[in-house]
């Protein structure tokens, strides 16, 4: 298989930390990567990347075979050389897009549906018709980019993601919408155990090659998923889909799931990323993570902050284009040491934001992400040390 050596170096109950070794340098886990969707952390540069000590990225197939095209990227040079980032990357298979261009869009919810909570940040009023059709060979769905039709395959996909020339690259899968039935669900679980056999057959390249465990919130599905691609040989194993209907039916998923895969190979939860979700995966087992928060919020004005400074929705953030910090001259959080926070004041980074001035797109982004590469630190440090649940009592208070 691939080029990936894992290595788990120190345990706390069932969480772990790791060396995670692929073909562009080696990972410390457990870890959460932020996403390069189209070949860029928004508003970040690879330098900035780097000083903030970002070990590992994941960037989405679906907008890079569309835009510039895996051909264009591979005539380059690859991933790496394109985005000038040599440290590991990671890249999903255009799955994901199945669900949230299908039956997301259809249904208005993200990977886990909390009905009635509104401030959800994946709660989402339904946006319309799917525009993506999925068979039993592939998907199919129009280009958000020109309305172009196109078909994705397990075998377009890898071979799409080896053009690419991440250091880790997924199956293809179907992400399934919460508010699917148990029968559809199934359905498509034995259809993504049909492609990752597949995937496993055509891939040819040293690039490691991730299974992913899918079932919804039904534990003999999930079970049965975790036993199967448990078994195929993948070089590690990502856990997708849908999470349920509450973080209890999140946390249940990864209990039934994680003792069903091999110890000595990593473990992804997609798509997730919130500082008590990621407590919470840590304790169960998970190494590696991946979220767009961190940036998709400091763009809409979010800050990300340790408690207990945050509001009473949401303690580890607040939204700095309120009015209050319009004359606050105190760094965004007071707690931290990025040089954000040591060079710029509130009042002046929600004076960029109001203004919609670019230059506060990159400072909260850059103190977003400081901020999610030091709590994964923090937990690295305390699984140890055998002081995980320790940090996590003063992170998000007693269970």
């Amino acid at each position: 298989m691939g080029l990936l050596k894992f290595e788990v170096t120190s345990e706390d109950g069932r969480a772990r930390t790791g060396l995670l070794k692929v073909k562009h340098g080696t990972v410390n886990t457990p870890e959460l990567m932020p996403v390069a969707t189209k070949a860029t952390v928004k508003a970040l540069t690879s330098d900035d990347l780097n000083e903030l000590g970002v070990q590992i990225l994941i960037c989405n197939t679906y907008h890079l075979m569309l835009q510039p095209t895996a051909d264009v990227i591979a005539e380059i040079g690859g991933l790496h050389k394109f985005m000038n980032w040599y440290k590991p990357i990671v890249t999903d298979s255009g799955g994901f897009q199945a669900f949230s261009l299908g039956l997301g869009k259809e249904h208005g919810v993200g990977k886990i549906y909390f009905p009635g909570d509104k401030s959800y940040i994946e709660a989402k009023k339904p946006q319309g018709n799917s525009i993506a059709k999925i068979d039993d060979k592939g998907i199919s769905f129009k280009s958000i980019y020109d309305n172009s039709y196109q078909y994705l395959t397990p075998e377009k996909s890898i071979k799409i993601q080896e053009k690419l020339g991440a250091d880790m690259i997924l199956a293809l899968d179907e992400c399934t919408s919460p508010l699917s039935s148990k029968e559809y669900t199934a359905k498509s679980m034995e259809r993504t155990h049909k492609w990752a056999k597949k995937c496993l057959e055509i891939h040819k390249t040293d690039q490691a090659l991730i299974g992913i465990v899918q079932g919804g919130h039904w534990r003999d599905l999930r079970e049965k998923s975790a036993k199967y691609i448990g078994s195929l040989g993948f070089d590690g194993f990502a856990i997708g889909g849908s999470l349920g209907k509450s973080k209890n039916d999140m946390h249940n998923v990864l209990d039934w799931v994680i003792p069903h895969l091999p110890s000595d190979k990593p473990r992804h939860l997609l798509g997730i990323g919130v500082v008590e979700d990621i407590f919470e995966s840590v304790e169960r087992g998970i190494d590696l993570f991946d979220c767009v928060a961190p940036t998709r919020l400091g763009r809409s004005g979010y800050v990300y902050v340790r408690p207990p400074f945050g509001t009473k929705k949401n303690k580890y953030r607040y939204k700095i284009t309120a009015r209050k910090y319009k004359m606050d001259d105190q760094p965004l959080d007071i707690h931290c040491r990025c040089k954000i926070c040591e060079n710029y004041s509130r009042a002046y980074i929600h004076h960029l934001l109001k203004t919609e001035e670019l230059l506060g797109y990159n400072l909260i982004s850059f103190h977003n992400v400081y901020f999610m590469v030091q709590l994964m630190k923090e937990i690295r440090e305390a699984i140890k040390t055998g002081t995980l649940q320790e940090i996590k009592k003063e992170w998000i208070g007693e269970n």
